[in-house]
């Protein structure tokens, strides 16, 4: 691992071996206290954020190392300063960076510039760290990845795209449900990744994604930059919302997951996300651990 830009650019092993480490950093946080002392990480973020920014900027001080955070205001990425520029000049002072954005090619072009370790914290097609952190409590729940099946409902986005090459690096099943026009633009991609590992099938109804469904994960109808779309999505999207009716036709104990954060009473109610079925906030948590690992193999850090 050089960066973590897309699931796609990992291989099986390293996504294995992120989740070991991952069983480790759980089990014995103390033992990797001080495994990235002197190192410094460089939050750039062009776009809100909670989960992404308090999980990066804890799980560093854990690992007894340091975080920059960067208002887009700041820097203002590729209008005051140019991102070669911004790479070429973070990468003399800090070990490694992440960078919440928009357009995907922002975070490739920062990782090609950069001499140092670049983690794509969200673009609007892929949100590996996310993607990885959902897989891993998936695995944490069900004590395996083989036979479990993850149904993802609603818009084909960045996060259902890097579900996709997760579940298909890792070995689990995955169904999507989307409304036509909205399907995940990486699903014929992530199909032949996939292909003698797992299942992954797409359908336009929520209803058959979820049918035999270990897990139901859904996300908002529209994201960050599709505030404009807002109204009429929720026209389009309004039968794919996770309600009590739609779980019942999964699974009987199907676990929730959500990325956060919830439209609630949109994509899903309060009844499911609040259930006891709900593994939301373990999800959230987990961002946290997994990212630990991510930072401790990108830098190189000793066990």
């Amino acid at each position: 691992m050089r960066d973590l830009i897309s699931i796609k650019d990992l291989s099986v092993k390293e996504v294995e071996e992120i989740f070991t480490l991952t069983d480790a950093l759980k089990k014995n946080p103390a033992k990797y206290a001080n495994v990235l002392k002197g190192k410094t990480l460089a939050l750039i973020f062009q776009k809100p954020s909670n989960r992404t920014r308090v999980s990066f900027q804890v799980g560093m001080y854990q690992l007894g190392g340091n975080c920059i955070y960067l208002r887009p205001d700041e820097i203002n990425l590729g209008v005051r300063e140019s991102i070669k520029d911004v790479a070429m000049t973070l990468s003399r002072y800090v070990d490694a960076i992440v960078l919440r954005t928009f357009e995907h090619k922002n975070v490739l072009e920062l990782a090609e510039n950069s001499d140092k370790p670049v983690i794509n914290g969200l673009s609007d097609s892929s949100h590996p760290c996310q993607a990885l952190a959902d897989v891993y409590t998936a695995k944490e729940k069900f004590k395996k990845i083989k036979g479990v099946k993850l149904a993802y409902v609603g818009d084909g986005n960045n996060v259902c795209n890097s579900l996709l090459y997760t579940c298909a690096k890792a070995g689990m099943d995955m169904s999507v449900g989307c409304p036509k026009g909205y399907e995940p633009l990486v699903f014929t991609d992530a199909k032949d990744l996939a292909r003698g590992k797992c299942n992954l099938s797409l359908f336009n109804t929520a209803q058959e994604a979820v049918k035999d469904a270990d897990v139901i994960y859904t996300d908002v109808w529209a994201s960050m930059g599709q505030e404009a779309e807002a109204q009429d999505r929720k026209k389009i999207f309004q039968s794919f919302q996770v309600n009590a009716k739609l779980v019942g036709l999964a699974k009987k104990g199907a676990l929730i997951m959500h990325c956060l954060p919830a439209h609630r009473g949109e994509e899903i109610t309060d009844e499911v996300i609040d259930s006891k079925n709900s593994v939301v906030f373990d999800e959230a948590e987990n961002r946290m651990h997994v990212q630990k690992a991510v930072l401790i193999k990108l830098l190189g850090a000793k066990k």
